[in-house]
């Protein structure tokens, strides 16, 4: 079952909107934090500032994700546990579809 990032880390996750369509999510991580594993559907994140993630998958790869202020990126549903890697608070706009 993939648990819901606002109901098991809501430190870092907070619905900004939502209806029937979509869910609007608010990602805030300070320097070094890390989450726990949860999932998303299809999604667009929109990246506040300049930052970089490290995403750990449940078979245990990992990613390091680049982000720059005002890139929008399209993520395929996904469960991860995401970890900001370079010292600096990042702040998505993720805008899950139903």
């Amino acid at each position: 079952m993939v648990e819901d990032p606002t109901k098991v880390d809501p430190k870092h996750y907070k619905v900004e909107f939502e209806n029937e369509k979509v869910r609007v999510l608010r990602i805030r991580y300070g320097p070094g934090e890390k989450s726990i594993m949860h999932g998303h559907p299809n999604a667009v994140a929109v990246f506040l500032a300049d930052g970089g993630a490290k995403f750990t998958y449940p078979d245990g790869k990992t990613e390091d994700i680049a982000m720059k202020a005002g890139q929008a990126l399209w993520f395929p549903p996904v469960e991860h546990l995401p970890e900001e890697r370079l010292g600096k608070s990042i702040e998505v706009v993720f805008v899950e579809l139903k």
